[in-house]
């Protein structure tokens, strides 16, 4: 771990920072995260599996640890992101800064490839990100495509949104694809009604971002596809990262790269 992401990860802990992670530490591997019972902890790792795409995974974590061993052995899943949300039978009922009180010895801890750590390679590219440059969150939105069914999980694949030109959309395909484990490659480029967007103003999650003339939308999957799927299967309990606010590991964004 660098002096760069201990300063970050101990301001999260200490709650003096409570905002998306979006240019936060850059070059770090970022995550998205799941918690949730045994019970349910196979059927969403097969939902994985079954949907790579949408949901890398980068760590399962031993039952009832909350210390991502793998990936940032010096973390604690329950105070190290900015904030989580709670669900309850599918339904968001609060969002917290801190997990400790809610922490069960049965819960297995799934942490997920974000697009966030593909941002320093596209920048370094001269590709501008939008959010980045308005200070604000990720566009993201629920889609029309159906990901492949696990046991109790079940919903559609939800999308992030970076508008570009053209020509920096395709060398961003380019980038991008080194990077599978992180979703890799965008689904779609262009017409956000293929992708059953009614409004690319309105995203389901995080923030609206100007798109100029002369830009199409660029869509990844993204690891908020999980809270889409628990909306939609309504599990009795599961904790997950507020969108945006994610997991700073340990890891650089090389050690995801195919060369």
């Amino acid at each position: 771990m660098t002096d760069l992401v201990e300063e970050v990860r101990m301001k999260i802990r200490a709650g003096e920072w409570s905002n998306p992670t979006t240019g936060v530490a850059p070059g770090y591997t970022q995550a998205n995260l799941v918690i949730l019972p045994k019970e349910y902890a196979y059927d969403f790792l097969l939902f994985c599996v079954r949907n790579p795409k949408a949901c890398p995974l980068l760590e399962v974590t031993d039952l009832g640890s909350s210390v991502p061993k793998q990936t940032a052995p010096e973390a604690d899943l329950r105070t190290d992101l900015p904030k989580y949300r709670i669900y309850r039978d599918g339904e968001l009922v609060e969002e917290v800064t801190d997990i400790t009180a809610y922490w069960q010895e049965d819960f297995v801890s799934l942490l997920i490839g974000c697009s966030f750590t593909f941002e320093k390679p596209l920048l370094e590219n001269g590709i501008p990100i939008r959010y980045i440059e308005e200070g604000r969150n990720v566009s993201m939105y629920k889609t029309n495509i159906a990901c492949e069914p696990a046991g109790i999980f079940k919903g559609p694949m939800v999308v992030s949104m970076r508008p570009m030109k053209t020509q920096d959309a395709i060398r961003a395909v380019q980038i991008t694809s080194r990077f599978p484990s992180v979703h890799g490659a965008p689904i779609h480029i262009g017409d956000p009604a293929q992708l059953g967007i009614k409004d690319i103003k309105k995203p389901d999650f995080g923030d609206a971002v100007t798109l100029y003339d002369g830009e199409v939308p660029v869509f990844w999957g993204c690891g908020v596809t999980p809270q889409a799927a628990i909306m939609a299967s309504k599990p009795e309990l599961v904790i997950t990262h507020a969108p945006g606010h994610m997991f700073i590991t340990d890891l650089k964004e090389e050690d995801h790269a195919i060369i």
